[in-house]
């Protein structure tokens, strides 16, 4: 079997790269670390590269198609992972999935109708209606657990909060897994948001794109006293919780995250109910804004045919650096409240503690840490200063000297 090293630091700053490359245009400088952009600083696998440059060899690169076996590359990987079990003609490619949210948006409501989402969240996922001359409706999450409790913080839908806001929405556009924090959405949780939507008419886009990162258990070290370490982790897709969830819902997932190779724009969307299908897709073939391009075919059906023991030992070299991580903030930085994930490569840190504004806590980050992550306030607001986003998929020597840097600077 071959074992894959997940520890060597690759130079990616003159590629046109955005999450190195943008650095000294965004920040004035280029000693930053970027521990922001949710893609990873690993090579993408090598069975992914050769099928590219195998493809390359031929000299004619004109317009392409879906082959059979690419959909059959995707139907299976569905089917085995997640229980979904897709024909190629319920299925959709898209260009990324930021641009299918858009595409739903505009095709499934209309200006002035009220969406649905609980923050922090994703910004896109606040931007992206606006955009569209939409309404956006925010039902913050809870932070659950942590401090006096046997369980890690994690966040909750206060859904007393969630079913009031859904009333009028047109749309519930869910993040499943969560980001930031790659929280794991449970059956129970899933079956109470299916039932609400139902109930008040919603439509439910669930963007699916870090559930192939799901940690196949806990990264904490189990013991005896917390019921909640050491658990099995699993992601269920939204549509397969419950019929009114399978007739309801748009489900988007791809490989870009996992397999790193969101530079090729290769996502997928499923749709189970036939009207709804039927409409959507209508709407995409109809603007011819969703066609693919040979190489994120070529590049999606190689991953999905070919990586699962790959996605493996990255997955368990990601929970080592989530068990970093965790370790770290525990030892040294222990007034640091800490989402970690249950699934991606994204933790959410709130430094509020430390009592430092939160400009001057992002100016200190940046100026003196020399670390890059995203500002909380973009995942919904003021409600949300002093937390920040830090990307942990990259070699354990980089989030190491991240880490340090930041306790460096919080210590000065």
């Amino acid at each position: 079997m071959k074992q894959y090293n997940f520890d060597t630091q690759i130079e990616r700053r003159g590629t046109d790269c955005f999450k190195w490359d943008a650095l000294p245009g965004m920040y004035g400088r280029d000693d930053l670390l970027p521990m922001w952009v949710a893609d990873n600083d690993w090579a993408a696998p090598d069975f992914v590269l050769e099928t590219l440059r195998k493809r390359c060899e031929h000299p004619v690169l004109g317009y392409g198609m879906p082959s059979e076996g690419y959909w059959q590359a995707v139907t299976a990987w569905l089917a085995k992972h997640y229980g979904i079990q897709a024909t190629k003609e319920e299925l959709h490619f898209i260009p990324g999935i930021v641009a299918g949210i858009s595409y739903a948006l505009l095709c499934l409501t209309q200006p002035g109708d009220r969406v649905l989402v609980t923050t922090p969240v994703y910004p896109p996922f606040l931007g992206l209606p606006q955009g569209c001359g939409r309404e956006v409706v925010c039902s913050p999450l809870k932070v659950a657990g942590g401090h006096g409790t046997p369980c890690p913080y994690r966040f909750e839908i206060d859904f007393e909060d969630f079913e009031r806001k859904a009333e009028g929405c047109k749309v519930f556009i869910m993040s499943n897994p969560h980001n930031p924090a790659g929280t794991l959405w449970g059956e129970e949780t899933l079956r109470r948001v299916a039932d609400i939507c139902h109930r008040k008419g919603l439509l439910v886009i669930s963007d699916e794109i870090h559930a192939d990162l799901t940690l196949p258990s806990s990264p904490l070290r189990p013991s005896a006293t917390s019921p909640c370490e050491g658990e099995e982790r699993k992601h269920m897709s939204y549509s397969t919780v419950s019929p009114e969830a399978a007739r309801h819902s748009l489900t988007f997932m791809a490989p870009s995250k996992t397999f790193n190779i969101a530079g090729m724009g290769s996502s997928v969307c499923y749709v189970g109910e036939a009207a709804l299908r039927k409409r959507f897709y209508g709407w995409l073939d109809a603007l011819g804004v969703a066609g693919g391009n040979i190489f994120a075919f070529t590049a999606a059906k190689a991953a999905f045919a070919q990586g699962e023991e790959w996605q493996r030992q990255m997955l368990a070299y990601l929970a080592g650096n989530v068990q970093t991580l965790k370790d770290f903030l525990d030892e040294r930085l222990p007034e640091v409240k800490a989402v970690l994930p249950e699934a991606s490569y994204l933790a959410w840190l709130d430094f509020n503690a430390y009592g430092i504004p939160h400009k001057t806590l992002a100016e200190r980050f940046i100026q003196e840490a020399r670390v890059v992550m995203n500002d909380g306030t973009t995942f919904g607001g003021k409600e949300y200063e002093g937390c920040f986003r830090l990307n942990i998929g990259c070699p354990r020597a980089m989030l190491t000297e991240a880490l340090q840097r930041i306790e460096n600077c919080l210590k000065a």
